[in-house]
């Protein structure tokens, strides 16, 4: 729940415990009751959609004062459209399957027994991240959902649009008669709050931070509890030379230009030698609309006007922005082994119509979502049917790639006997 925003009555340990008492409440929630719930959370957003925005005003405002860039305040904002998104999307997660409670891989024992796993919910999920107001409702309700109580510590930038917005959803879970410490949402955004979420091991079962790298390594470095972590996206193409010029040219376009400031859009660019004088210059002329800067090796930089000469840093770059890095390799296992050098483990793209080296791309490469023939923007939640996402996982825990409700939940083992006992 909410707490006054003084930060010297502020208890992040006693929240904590909240919160896990509150987890086992939301737990025992049958699906049709999570669905409800949200459905009233989704319909409060909307009929308090002036309030949201007015608060977020303040936002914007203080933003503009900080001298925050354009596309920051722009993420930031909130419009009567984007506030009717959020409901929006949180109306698609009451369509999401419900994992809790599934039942898989039941086997007959020798002995009689039944022996399955049941996906049971997380517990208490802690939120650190930047910026976006959206992620404070949808996350919520996601975690609503998989049957977790959630914390949220959103950044100073969008404090008043994300008391807002819990103001609604605290509204309804009371309203229902609930725990509100179900969803807890920090007011205060110094640093030395997070320290004190890290440690709190007995009450948290996961964190997930989202954000810059900074922010990720800091959690990462700082936590007593498992953390979730993204830290960049550097995802590669690979055009290979059986590729399909024409789908190559519009996989490239839309991997890199369509929205350079996401984690799965394209930042290195590897192109077969016996490919490369049919497809580089295509690809040059392609990228001249977006105004893309280029970083090109030796062998590829002729090919690009303007383009200066790619460095090691270029390679491990991840520069959201209309910027990519170009090499030519001299061959299959080249390409493969650049990736593996370089990968930050989030998305790799193969082009080639021949079945033979896809299968071998998919097999070496081990990054979270290998793709063959397909853009890298379709690496998303939703895109790839999970519904919304709370994150992206590059890390090999219980989850890799984006995350879902499926996520945020773990297993027991269950067992069905009939009175045996062990010899």
């Amino acid at each position: 729940m909410i707490k006054k925003a003084n930060k010297m009555t502020f208890n992040i340990e006693n929240s904590a415990k909240q919160a896990r008492i509150a987890s086992r409440q939301v737990a025992q929630l049958n699906t049709n009751q999570k669905n409800k719930l949200l459905l009233l959370i989704a319909a409060a957003i909307e009929s308090n959609s002036a309030t949201i925005i007015s608060e977020n005003a303040k936002d914007i405002d203080a933003g503009r004062a900080k001298g925050l860039t354009e596309a920051m305040l722009d993420r930031l904002l909130l419009t009567p459209d984007r506030v009717t998104d959020i409901a929006s999307a949180i109306k698609e997660i009451v369509a999401l399957p419900d994992p809790v409670g599934e039942v898989a891989n039941l086997t007959l024992r020798p002995n009689g027994l039944q022996v399955g796993k049941m996906r049971i919910p997380l517990g208490v999920i802690a939120m650190i991240y930047e910026a976006r107001p959206n992620v404070t409702a949808e996350s919520a309700a996601l975690c609503i959902k998989s049957g977790n109580a959630v914390i949220l510590r959103g950044g100073s930038e969008a404090i008043h649009s994300n008391v807002a917005l819990a103001n609604c959803l605290h509204q309804v879970i009371r309203m229902e008669g609930l725990d509100p410490n179900m969803v807890t949402v920090i007011p205060d955004t110094s640093r030395t709050v997070i320290e004190q979420l890290l440690k709190q091991r007995e009450s948290i079962d996961l964190v997930i931070p989202r954000g810059g790298e900074g922010l990720i390594r800091y959690v990462t470095e700082h936590s007593q509890i498992p953390v979730i972590q993204h830290f960049k996206g550097v995802c590669h193409l690979f055009i290979d030379k059986f590729a399909d010029i024409n789908k190559a040219v519009n996989i490239l376009v839309n991997g890199k230009t369509q929205r350079p400031s996401a984690c799965n859009s394209l930042e290195t660019l590897l192109v077969h030698k016996d490919i490369a004088d049919t497809f580089l210059p295509l690809a040059a002329k392609a990228l001249l609309p977006a105004q893309v800067k280029v970083h090109a090796c030796e062998q590829s930089i002729n090919y690009f006007d303007d383009a200066s000469l790619a460095t090691t840093d270029d390679f491990n770059a991840e520069y959201l922005n209309q910027e990519i890095a170009v090499k030519i390799v001299s061959g299959f296992n080249k390409a493969i082994g650049h990736i593996n050098e370089f990968t930050s483990d989030h998305t790799e793209v193969i082009v080639s119509q021949d079945t033979s080296r896809t299968q071998a791309f998919i097999r070496q490469i081990n990054s979270s979502v290998v793709m063959v023939n397909a853009s890298s923007r379709f690496s998303d939640g939703g895109q790839l049917g999970l519904g919304s996402e709370i994150g992206i996982s590059t890390s090999k825990l219980h989850a890799y790639g984006p995350m879902g409700l499926s996520s945020l939940t773990t297993e027991k083992f269950v067992v069905y006997g009939d009175g045996q006992i062990r010899d």
